[in-house]
């Protein structure tokens, strides 16, 4: 187990190095350019020209002045030094601007509710429609899940918000609190937070499920019609032991499968979720940094991803050999 460990930890710098590198490549290929955009607003303010020796000093001092190899083997150099740069946008270390408490509790908060509510809808409606193949129950499941599928996070979000915030008045429009308000307690604060929380936690929830449920209901249909399942009836069990304790037990890999995209999404924030209900997450904040072109922050946010990922589907492989003792680590 160790020696298997150690390996994949091995392959995974390698895997991680690469994604460095191609993602430094993309981010100085798009259009987006930092320097360039404030030059504009430079050019806006003074109503005339910036002088070549400014521009040439801005791309300077932001490290852009060389070709891409140039740029990726300084940033590169720095962060085995444990430099991940500076933020172009606040001028402040990247890491205590992705690794803010505020923005990174705010996002691990709305996932991980998310996420446990997804799994407490999706495993059971998944398997119920599977159990009740081509009824009622499983056409409304099925339409669920084209609904989480096919209806994107911005459009349903804002509809949510101009049914249950803007019309019906039941929830507040955007934000996380009321501001400027002063609470009388703490429970009164906990309320209130909630009230703020509450739609964009449940478009999360809607948008996720989909997926979910139609991967729980095709597996549990193909292990429904295995010759051990029909044994298991023929013995005389009951349907309720068959389904949860025979049949469901073989459905698990597929689920452990998805833990491998569950680590890094907890802590990557929905960024169109959060920039519709206008909440001060990490999500929203690296999206402000990619149309800005913030490239410290968006490679590190992107890396850190990415061994969060790295990580998952390292997890997801010895949790193979829990769920299925056929499974061995070699």
């Amino acid at each position: 187990m160790l020696k298997y460990i150690l390996k994949r930890l091995g392959v995974s710098i390698l895997i991680l190095f690469g994604v460095s590198v191609i993602l430094y490549v993309l981010l100085r290929c798009m259009p987006v350019d930092f320097v360039r955009n404030r030059i504009m607003e430079l050019q806006e303010k003074a109503d005339g020209a910036v002088s070549e020796e400014l521009v040439k000093k801005m791309y300077e001092t932001y490290g852009l002045d060389g070709n891409i190899f140039e740029g990726y083997y300084s940033w590169f150099t720095h962060v085995l030094r444990g430099d991940f740069g500076t933020s172009f946008i606040s001028s402040r270390p990247v890491i205590s601007e992705i690794f803010n408490a505020d923005r990174m509790g705010t996002s691990f908060f709305v996932a991980a509710i998310a996420t446990v509510f997804e799994f407490l809808i999706a495993i059971p409606l998944g398997i119920t429609a599977a159990t009740h193949q081509y009824s009622i129950r499983d056409y409304l499941v099925t339409i669920l899940v084209l609904i989480g599928i096919s209806l994107p996070s911005f459009f349903f979000g804002q509809m949510l918000k101009d049914i249950f915030a803007n019309k019906l008045q039941w929830f507040p429009v955007s934000g996380m609190k009321r501001a400027g308000w002063k609470f009388p307690n703490k429970f009164a604060e906990f309320i209130d937070y909630a009230k703020h929380m509450f739609l964009p936690i449940f478009t999360v929830i809607i948008l996720s499920i989909g997926p979910r449920m139609r991967m729980t209901r095709t597996n549990m249909l193909e292990v429904l019609n295995s010759d051990y399942i029909r044994t298991a009836r023929a013995k005389g069990l009951r349907e309720g032991k068959v389904i949860y304790k025979h049949a469901f037990r073989n459905t698990m890999i597929p689920i452990v499968t998805g833990l491998a995209g569950l680590i890094p999404s907890l802590f990557s924030g929905a960024m169109i979720t959060e920039s519709v209900f206008d909440l001060t997450g990490i999500g929203s904040y690296a999206l402000k940094a990619m149309t800005e072109g913030d490239i410290p922050v968006i490679m590190t946010y992107n890396m850190f991803l990415a061994a969060l990922s790295v990580l998952g589907v390292l997890l997801a492989d010895l949790m193979y050999a829990v769920v299925d003792p056929r499974v061995k680590l070699a």
